[in-house]
């Protein structure tokens, strides 16, 4: 009974973060680029009370044995890169990626953060940047006095300016993918993920060729969070976190009555 306890409170435990995870995946079901997470759990050591095959008295082997599970832990928390829906804006600066793929943002330390989040901005030199002022790498600078500016599919930037009768051609975006993009690191927040051991070397190449989505202008890429879906598991993760809370009560209960027993 003192063995149920503890088991069920790793329950308690592992159900708790399931449900922190699904409150972080609710808060963000607006957020531009954001990736829902999803916790894996497994099972925890087992203790053999006899052990399978083992040999009877009689000679014979047992075909099965007796093992006590102590419980459940978190093993991940996985981050899920199924696409979301697209939002149109018609804002020119608003691009989305159709496919696999991630922008490069430089830090303010030199180093490179990758996002979903095509929400740029451009400030007073007409740098690209995130909201947070951070600039798109390779740098794209965008003439002040430019009425029209496209994007294409391939990541192509081109402008109109004043006084000229062709597009000025400003460059070409440059998207990352990476062999295990569930291995980046979110500590950052901001929308940006940064490169880990477990999510491989970046692969740099141009939208629609090497296996890199499209670009769309003017859409946004939403939150791949399904609030049903995110509903029905918090139900889900509520009634397991009750069953093993009613298992430590029964514990107790089975243990009271033990200790009234009477010679």
């Amino acid at each position: 009974m003192i063995r149920s306890m503890f088991t069920a409170a790793t329950g308690m435990i592992a159900q708790q973060m399931n449900i922190d995870t699904i409150a972080h995946n609710l808060a963000n079901v607006n957020t531009t680029g954001f990736k829902k997470s999803r916790v894996n759990f497994q099972d925890l050591l087992y203790e053999t009370v006899k052990p399978a095959g083992s040999e009877t008295q009689a000679g014979t082997t047992i075909p099965e044995g007796i093992q006590i599970g102590h419980g459940v832990r978190p093993s991940a928390i996985a981050k899920e890169f199924t696409a979301g829906a697209a939002i149109q804006t018609g804002n020119q600066l608003d691009i989305m990626i159709e496919g696999d793929g991630f922008f490069q943002i430089e830090l303010p330390d030199g180093t490179t953060a990758y996002t979903r989040d095509g929400a740029f901005k451009i400030n007073e030199n007409g740098t690209m940047l995130t909201a947070d002022g951070y600039p798109l790498t390779p740098a794209v600078t965008i003439p002040t006095d430019a009425e029209l500016v496209t994007i294409g599919s391939d990541g192509s930037i081109s402008a109109r300016i004043p006084g000229t009768n062709t597009p000025t051609n400003l460059g070409t975006l440059q998207l990352v993918r990476f062999s295990n993009p569930s291995g980046l690191d979110a500590r950052l927040g901001r929308n940006l993920l940064t490169e880990t051991q477990a999510s491989g070397t970046p692969r740099t190449g141009q939208p629609g060729l090497d296996g890199l989505g499209t670009i769309a202008q003017g859409f946004l890429e939403n939150s791949n969070v399904q609030v049903v879906e995110e509903i029905l598991q918090m139900i889900i993760a509520q009634r397991a976190y009750e069953a093993n809370s009613r298992v430590i009560q029964t514990a107790d209960e089975m243990l009271q009555t033990a200790n009234n027993v009477r010679r």
